[in-house]
């Protein structure tokens, strides 16, 4: 009977708009993948894919609108990581990452890296991590907040490298950027999309990308295995799920049509022009990779006691 539901409800979908919530301001890499994804999708589908910015609360508040909408495919979301991250930095959350979404499909993610003002006298991995045990807790590294995903890959990397920095939290990704491009702190954990322009200024220094391999946007720098930092991995992901209850129906044409769209060659090359690394796990993947995502982060703030202010 379930099953007879669920195609009867995908005859004919899409019949009208489809909403794509980003829980972030316009201009960000989640909204630039939604706004290249949903016009292709829309050029399928014959009917627009509405882009919906609900910003706030470190995603929280888009995240949230996403779960509690009808489940009939009319409401997607745009996931990344913060979905999995805050349930272990925040006392409260609005949604539960596992039990109150379904997951569509995950079309890109984007490694992280570690950047310093170029006046750091560090040209290496090796000889950053020897300057800041020279000078325990005098190294600096910004992040976009307590809790943000810059933070936490901040702490598992004072775990994996053993060093002590002190950590400086702004509120966004920009502001932490700016600082560390002025010279006011030393580092800072970032999307590499974020960064390249002030990379290609020479106002910052790339020391490592946060990847089992080399970046095509930026070939020149090692993983931070290479640098002498190993078991760090660390991206910023891409998915697109909707709220609990999807019909399968529904899911199968809708992950089938973004994973096409994902993998049209001028998308990839606009994807690899911006830092961002296709990569696509249809549903049963993708709810596989963010329980393995909610268990590795909720271990490294346990051990790094962060709680969001």
């Amino acid at each position: 009977m379930a099953a007879a539901i669920g195609l009867a409800s995908a005859q004919g979908f899409p019949a009208k708009p489809i909403r794509v919530i980003v829980a972030y301001p316009p201009g960000g890499s989640t909204d630039i993948i939604a706004r290249i994804l949903g016009q292709k999708l829309t050029d399928h589908f014959g009917q627009t894919m509405l882009v919906d910015n609900r910003a706030g609360a470190a995603g929280m508040i888009g995240a949230a609108i996403a779960a509690q909408s009808t489940p009939d495919g009319y409401t997607l979301i745009l996931s990344d990581t913060p979905l999995v991250v805050n349930p272990s930095v925040f006392a409260k959350v609005p949604y539960d990452p596992v039990r109150d979404f379904t997951p569509i499909a995950m079309v890109a993610q984007s490694p992280m890296m570690l950047v310093v003002n170029a006046g750091v006298p560090a040209q290496n991995l090796q000889e950053l991590i020897k300057l800041a045990k020279a000078q325990p807790g005098k190294f600096t590294v910004g992040s976009a907040g307590t809790g943000a995903s810059s933070h936490v890959v901040a702490e598992l990397f004072k775990m994996r490298a053993g060093v002590n920095l002190t950590h400086v939290p702004y509120k966004g990704l920009g502001p932490a950027l700016a600082e560390v491009a002025g010279g006011q702190i030393n580092s800072v954990f970032t999307s590499i999309p974020a960064a390249m322009p002030l990379v290609k200024a020479g106002k910052l220094r790339v020391l490592g990308v946060c990847s089992t391999h080399r970046v095509a946007v930026a070939p020149e720098v090692p993983t931070m295995e290479e640098g002498g930092v190993r078991d760090f991995e660390a991206a910023i992901w891409y998915g697109y799920q909707g709220p609990a209850g999807l019909p399968k129906a529904v899911v199968a044409i809708l992950s089938t049509e973004i994973a096409r769209a994902a993998e049209l060659p001028d998308v990839r090359e606009r994807f690899l022009g911006i830092g961002l690394e296709p990569l696509i796990l249809m549903p049963r993947e993708f709810h596989a990779y963010i329980a393995t995502e909610l268990k590795k982060w909720a271990e490294v703030v346990k051990a790094a006691n962060i709680k969001a202010e």
